[in-house]
Protein backbone atom coordinates (compact mmCIF):
# COMPACT_ATOMS: atom_id res chain seq x y z
CA UNK A 1 0.00 0.00 0.00
CA UNK A 2 2.74 2.29 0.75
CA UNK A 3 4.35 1.63 -2.55
CA UNK A 4 1.43 2.65 -4.30
CA UNK A 5 1.25 5.46 -2.92
CA UNK A 6 4.35 6.51 -3.39
CA UNK A 7 4.26 6.02 -7.17
CA UNK A 8 0.75 7.67 -7.11
CA UNK A 9 2.73 10.74 -5.77
CA UNK A 10 5.28 10.44 -8.01
CA UNK A 11 3.11 10.43 -10.86
CA UNK A 12 1.15 13.33 -10.01
CA UNK A 13 4.16 15.32 -9.32
CA UNK A 14 4.67 14.41 -13.25
CA UNK A 15 2.02 15.66 -13.93
CA UNK A 16 1.86 18.89 -12.10
CA UNK A 17 5.28 19.57 -12.92
CA UNK A 18 4.61 19.09 -17.26
CA UNK A 19 2.20 21.58 -16.70
CA UNK A 20 3.98 24.28 -14.96
CA UNK A 21 6.40 23.41 -17.36
CA UNK A 22 4.04 23.97 -20.57
CA UNK A 23 2.79 26.92 -19.36
CA UNK A 24 5.81 28.86 -19.08
CA UNK A 25 6.60 28.04 -22.54
CA UNK A 26 3.00 29.28 -23.74
CA UNK A 27 2.69 32.25 -21.85
CA UNK A 28 6.46 32.96 -21.68
CA UNK A 29 6.41 33.97 -18.28
CA UNK A 30 8.35 31.62 -15.58
CA UNK A 31 5.92 29.66 -13.69
CA UNK A 32 6.49 26.38 -11.34
CA UNK A 33 4.19 24.01 -9.41
CA UNK A 34 5.62 20.54 -8.04
CA UNK A 35 8.88 19.75 -7.47
CA UNK A 36 11.72 18.01 -9.20
CA UNK A 37 11.23 14.61 -11.11
CA UNK A 38 15.11 13.80 -11.14
CA UNK A 39 17.66 15.20 -9.38
CA UNK A 40 21.71 15.15 -9.29
CA UNK A 41 23.51 15.03 -6.02
CA UNK A 42 26.86 15.43 -5.90
CA UNK A 43 28.65 13.52 -3.28
CA UNK A 44 32.09 15.01 -3.52
CA UNK A 45 33.77 17.25 -6.48
CA UNK A 46 37.25 15.18 -5.64
CA UNK A 47 38.89 12.80 -8.21
CA UNK A 48 41.41 10.57 -8.75
CA UNK A 49 42.06 11.60 -12.68
CA UNK A 50 42.89 14.40 -14.77
CA UNK A 51 40.76 14.22 -17.59
CA UNK A 52 41.52 17.22 -19.40
CA UNK A 53 38.25 18.04 -21.14
CA UNK A 54 36.50 17.58 -17.80
CA UNK A 55 36.16 20.94 -15.34
CA UNK A 56 37.26 19.17 -12.51
CA UNK A 57 39.67 17.14 -13.75
CA UNK A 58 41.61 20.02 -15.59
CA UNK A 59 42.02 21.75 -12.49
CA UNK A 60 39.49 24.80 -14.21
CA UNK A 61 37.38 24.60 -11.25
CA UNK A 62 37.46 27.28 -8.34
CA UNK A 63 35.11 26.39 -5.95
CA UNK A 64 36.21 24.46 -2.79
CA UNK A 65 36.39 20.56 -2.75
CA UNK A 66 34.67 18.46 0.09
CA UNK A 67 32.16 15.73 0.72
CA UNK A 68 28.67 15.88 0.97
CA UNK A 69 27.35 15.00 4.60
CA UNK A 70 24.89 12.32 4.74
CA UNK A 71 22.91 13.99 7.37
CA UNK A 72 22.68 16.36 4.93
CA UNK A 73 21.81 13.56 2.17
CA UNK A 74 18.95 12.23 4.30
CA UNK A 75 17.24 15.94 4.31
CA UNK A 76 17.24 15.83 0.95
CA UNK A 77 16.51 12.51 0.26
CA UNK A 78 13.90 12.61 3.13
CA UNK A 79 11.91 15.70 1.39
CA UNK A 80 12.15 14.74 -2.00
CA UNK A 81 11.53 10.91 -2.27
CA UNK A 82 7.70 11.32 -2.73
CA UNK A 83 8.21 13.14 -5.61
CA UNK A 84 11.75 12.13 -7.42
CA UNK A 85 11.52 9.88 -10.36
CA UNK A 86 15.32 9.19 -10.49
CA UNK A 87 18.09 10.31 -8.52
CA UNK A 88 21.56 10.60 -10.32
CA UNK A 89 24.08 10.03 -7.28
CA UNK A 90 27.21 11.94 -8.84
CA UNK A 91 28.38 15.06 -10.51
CA UNK A 92 31.35 16.57 -10.89
CA UNK A 93 34.10 14.55 -9.22
CA UNK A 94 34.22 10.80 -8.70
CA UNK A 95 31.15 9.52 -6.17
CA UNK A 96 32.96 6.65 -5.01
CA UNK A 97 35.58 8.67 -3.14
CA UNK A 98 33.37 9.20 -0.52
CA UNK A 99 34.77 7.49 2.77
CA UNK A 100 30.67 6.73 3.29
CA UNK A 101 29.81 5.92 0.02
CA UNK A 102 27.51 2.92 0.99
CA UNK A 103 25.44 4.95 3.22
CA UNK A 104 24.40 7.19 0.36
CA UNK A 105 22.70 3.97 -1.35
CA UNK A 106 20.83 3.16 2.00
CA UNK A 107 19.94 6.31 2.69
CA UNK A 108 18.31 6.55 -1.16
CA UNK A 109 15.80 3.97 -0.35
CA UNK A 110 12.37 4.49 -2.07
CA UNK A 111 14.23 6.07 -4.97
CA UNK A 112 15.37 5.27 -8.47
CA UNK A 113 18.72 5.87 -8.33
CA UNK A 114 22.00 5.86 -10.84
CA UNK A 115 25.41 6.57 -10.58
CA UNK A 116 28.01 6.58 -12.89
CA UNK A 117 31.94 6.11 -12.00
CA UNK A 118 35.15 6.11 -13.93
CA UNK A 119 35.81 2.28 -12.86
CA UNK A 120 38.79 2.43 -10.48
CA UNK A 121 36.84 1.58 -7.45
CA UNK A 122 34.51 -1.30 -8.39
CA UNK A 123 36.85 -4.29 -6.45
CA UNK A 124 35.00 -7.84 -5.80
CA UNK A 125 33.93 -6.49 -2.49
CA UNK A 126 32.69 -3.05 -3.48
CA UNK A 127 30.61 -5.01 -7.11
CA UNK A 128 29.22 -7.17 -4.39
CA UNK A 129 27.78 -4.37 -2.40
CA UNK A 130 26.51 -2.03 -5.14
CA UNK A 131 24.67 -5.29 -6.92
CA UNK A 132 22.94 -5.75 -3.13
CA UNK A 133 22.16 -1.84 -2.63
CA UNK A 134 19.26 -1.52 -4.60
CA UNK A 135 21.23 0.61 -7.32
CA UNK A 136 19.28 0.91 -10.80
CA UNK A 137 21.78 2.00 -12.57
CA UNK A 138 26.11 2.20 -12.79
CA UNK A 139 27.26 3.78 -15.58
CA UNK A 140 31.04 3.04 -16.37
CA UNK A 141 33.54 5.46 -18.02
CA UNK A 142 35.78 3.03 -20.64
CA UNK A 143 37.07 5.57 -23.51
CA UNK A 144 39.21 2.91 -25.13
CA UNK A 145 39.66 -0.78 -25.35
CA UNK A 146 43.63 -0.44 -24.99
CA UNK A 147 46.00 0.93 -22.73
CA UNK A 148 46.98 3.55 -25.36
CA UNK A 149 43.44 4.32 -26.61
CA UNK A 150 42.27 4.76 -23.16
CA UNK A 151 44.77 6.81 -21.38
CA UNK A 152 44.78 9.50 -24.17
CA UNK A 153 41.57 10.96 -22.50
CA UNK A 154 41.94 9.45 -18.66
CA UNK A 155 44.97 10.84 -17.46
CA UNK A 156 45.79 9.27 -14.73
CA UNK A 157 43.52 6.07 -15.27
CA UNK A 158 44.11 2.54 -15.68
CA UNK A 159 42.71 0.71 -18.20
CA UNK A 160 43.25 -2.56 -16.22
CA UNK A 161 41.70 -1.67 -12.95
CA UNK A 162 38.92 -0.31 -14.92
CA UNK A 163 37.81 -3.62 -17.18
CA UNK A 164 38.12 -5.82 -14.13
CA UNK A 165 35.53 -3.75 -12.30
CA UNK A 166 33.68 -3.97 -15.16
CA UNK A 167 34.09 -7.84 -14.76
CA UNK A 168 33.95 -7.61 -11.31
CA UNK A 169 30.70 -5.59 -11.49
CA UNK A 170 28.95 -8.22 -13.94
CA UNK A 171 29.86 -11.13 -11.96
CA UNK A 172 28.04 -9.85 -9.27
CA UNK A 173 25.35 -8.76 -10.93
CA UNK A 174 24.99 -12.54 -11.98
CA UNK A 175 25.99 -14.23 -8.62
CA UNK A 176 23.00 -12.32 -6.75
CA UNK A 177 20.53 -11.95 -9.46
CA UNK A 178 20.48 -7.92 -8.95
CA UNK A 179 18.29 -5.74 -10.76
CA UNK A 180 21.21 -3.51 -11.29
CA UNK A 181 21.43 -2.46 -15.22
CA UNK A 182 25.10 -2.06 -15.75
CA UNK A 183 25.99 0.75 -18.61
CA UNK A 184 29.86 0.95 -20.23
CA UNK A 185 29.74 4.46 -21.70
CA UNK A 186 31.74 5.35 -24.50
CA UNK A 187 33.08 8.74 -24.94
CA UNK A 188 33.93 8.85 -28.83
CA UNK A 189 36.75 11.01 -29.65
CA UNK A 190 39.59 11.30 -32.24
CA UNK A 191 41.36 8.59 -30.88
CA UNK A 192 38.71 5.68 -29.94
CA UNK A 193 36.30 5.86 -33.02
CA UNK A 194 37.88 3.28 -34.44
CA UNK A 195 37.50 1.23 -31.68
CA UNK A 196 33.17 1.38 -31.30
CA UNK A 197 32.47 -2.24 -33.29
CA UNK A 198 34.84 -4.02 -30.64
CA UNK A 199 33.48 -2.08 -27.46
CA UNK A 200 29.83 -3.52 -28.94
CA UNK A 201 31.34 -6.93 -28.78
CA UNK A 202 32.99 -6.27 -25.21
CA UNK A 203 29.89 -4.71 -23.76
CA UNK A 204 27.94 -8.44 -25.05
CA UNK A 205 30.34 -10.48 -22.88
CA UNK A 206 29.90 -8.22 -20.23
CA UNK A 207 26.20 -8.48 -20.36
CA UNK A 208 26.30 -4.74 -20.29
CA UNK A 209 24.77 -2.26 -22.39
CA UNK A 210 27.02 0.40 -24.12
CA UNK A 211 26.44 4.13 -24.17
CA UNK A 212 28.03 6.22 -26.91
CA UNK A 213 28.33 9.63 -26.06
CA UNK A 214 29.71 13.24 -28.40
CA UNK A 215 32.46 14.83 -25.91
CA UNK A 216 32.29 17.61 -25.01
CA UNK A 217 35.38 20.06 -25.14
CA UNK A 218 35.57 22.90 -22.66
CA UNK A 219 39.14 24.28 -23.72
CA UNK A 220 39.10 26.39 -27.21
CA UNK A 221 42.11 25.16 -28.87
CA UNK A 222 41.68 21.04 -28.35
CA UNK A 223 38.63 20.57 -30.99
CA UNK A 224 40.79 19.15 -33.38
CA UNK A 225 42.51 16.76 -31.15
CA UNK A 226 39.26 15.20 -30.02
CA UNK A 227 36.66 15.68 -32.59
CA UNK A 228 35.85 12.58 -33.92
CA UNK A 229 35.88 11.94 -38.09
CA UNK A 230 32.26 10.60 -38.03
CA UNK A 231 30.18 13.93 -37.75
CA UNK A 232 27.13 12.05 -36.05
CA UNK A 233 29.39 12.03 -32.53
CA UNK A 234 30.16 15.89 -32.91
CA UNK A 235 28.28 18.02 -30.69
CA UNK A 236 30.11 21.29 -32.56
CA UNK A 237 30.54 22.57 -35.90
CA UNK A 238 33.32 24.65 -37.71
CA UNK A 239 31.17 28.40 -38.35
CA UNK A 240 34.61 30.61 -39.40
CA UNK A 241 37.30 30.47 -37.32
CA UNK A 242 35.95 29.06 -34.25
CA UNK A 243 33.97 25.96 -33.01
CA UNK A 244 30.37 26.31 -31.83
CA UNK A 245 27.91 23.68 -30.06
CA UNK A 246 25.57 22.50 -32.39
CA UNK A 247 22.43 23.41 -30.99
CA UNK A 248 19.74 26.27 -31.71
CA UNK A 249 19.84 27.24 -28.46
CA UNK A 250 16.22 27.56 -27.63
CA UNK A 251 14.56 29.98 -25.18
CA UNK A 252 13.99 26.82 -22.90
CA UNK A 253 15.35 24.75 -20.93
CA UNK A 254 13.68 21.70 -19.21
CA UNK A 255 16.22 21.51 -16.57
CA UNK A 256 14.77 24.62 -14.99
CA UNK A 257 11.39 22.47 -14.49
CA UNK A 258 12.60 19.03 -14.03
CA UNK A 259 16.05 18.52 -13.55
CA UNK A 260 18.48 20.41 -10.57
CA UNK A 261 21.78 19.99 -9.14
CA UNK A 262 22.59 20.07 -5.44
CA UNK A 263 27.06 20.36 -4.95
CA UNK A 264 28.16 18.60 -1.83
CA UNK A 265 27.95 21.54 0.40
CA UNK A 266 24.26 21.76 -0.14
CA UNK A 267 24.31 24.17 -2.96
CA UNK A 268 20.97 24.14 -5.33
CA UNK A 269 22.04 24.92 -9.04
CA UNK A 270 19.81 25.02 -12.25
CA UNK A 271 21.71 22.09 -13.96
CA UNK A 272 24.63 20.23 -14.87
CA UNK A 273 26.68 22.22 -17.01
CA UNK A 274 27.02 24.84 -13.93
CA UNK A 275 30.16 22.76 -13.44
CA UNK A 276 31.81 25.71 -11.22
CA UNK A 277 28.38 26.77 -9.35
CA UNK A 278 28.15 30.10 -10.69
CA UNK A 279 24.42 30.24 -10.60
CA UNK A 280 23.68 29.07 -6.39
CA UNK A 281 20.03 29.61 -6.63
CA UNK A 282 20.15 28.54 -2.96
CA UNK A 283 21.30 26.93 -0.06
CA UNK A 284 20.36 23.71 1.94
CA UNK A 285 22.00 24.13 4.80
CA UNK A 286 19.98 27.49 5.58
CA UNK A 287 16.28 26.06 3.65
CA UNK A 288 14.34 23.59 2.51
CA UNK A 289 14.12 22.57 -0.93
CA UNK A 290 10.29 23.05 -1.41
CA UNK A 291 11.50 26.89 -0.05
CA UNK A 292 14.64 26.81 -2.58
CA UNK A 293 12.73 25.74 -5.54
CA UNK A 294 9.40 27.99 -5.11
CA UNK A 295 11.62 31.24 -4.35
CA UNK A 296 12.53 34.21 -5.95
CA UNK A 297 16.11 33.78 -6.90
CA UNK A 298 14.93 30.25 -9.48
CA UNK A 299 11.74 32.04 -10.62
CA UNK A 300 14.26 35.18 -11.23
CA UNK A 301 16.57 32.70 -13.38
CA UNK A 302 13.89 30.66 -14.84
CA UNK A 303 12.61 34.30 -16.37
CA UNK A 304 16.35 34.91 -17.61
CA UNK A 305 16.68 31.52 -20.03
CA UNK A 306 12.94 32.09 -21.20
CA UNK A 307 14.10 35.80 -22.23
CA UNK A 308 17.22 34.87 -23.86
CA UNK A 309 19.22 31.52 -23.17
CA UNK A 310 22.00 33.01 -25.28
CA UNK A 311 22.98 35.21 -22.81
CA UNK A 312 23.48 32.87 -20.38
CA UNK A 313 27.18 31.41 -20.26
CA UNK A 314 26.61 28.57 -18.99
CA UNK A 315 24.07 27.39 -21.34
CA UNK A 316 26.90 27.96 -24.49
CA UNK A 317 28.06 24.87 -23.95
CA UNK A 318 24.90 22.92 -23.19
CA UNK A 319 23.79 19.41 -25.00
CA UNK A 320 19.90 20.14 -24.97
CA UNK A 321 18.60 21.32 -28.09
CA UNK A 322 21.35 19.32 -30.36
CA UNK A 323 20.05 19.18 -33.75
CA UNK A 324 18.53 15.83 -34.75
CA UNK A 325 21.31 12.81 -35.22
CA UNK A 326 23.77 13.83 -32.63
CA UNK A 327 24.34 11.58 -29.82
CA UNK A 328 24.06 13.46 -26.76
Amino acid sequence: MEKMALALSKSLNLMVSGYSFLKSMITRKAAIAGMPVTLSVELTNHCNLKCPECFCGSGKMTREKGFMDIALFGRIADELRPFLLEMSLYFQGESMLHPRFGSFLEKAGGIQTTLATNGHFLSPANAEMIALSGLNKLIVSLDGLDHDSYSQYRLNGDFRTVTEGIGNMSEAVRKHGSSCKLIIQFLVNRENEHQIPDMKRFARKMKASLKLKSMQVINTDSHEKWLPSDKKFRRYELKGNEYTILSNLPDSCKRLWFNPVISWDGKVLPCCFDKDADHILGDLNDSTFREIWTGRPYRLFRQKILNGRKMTAICCNCSSGLFPGIIS
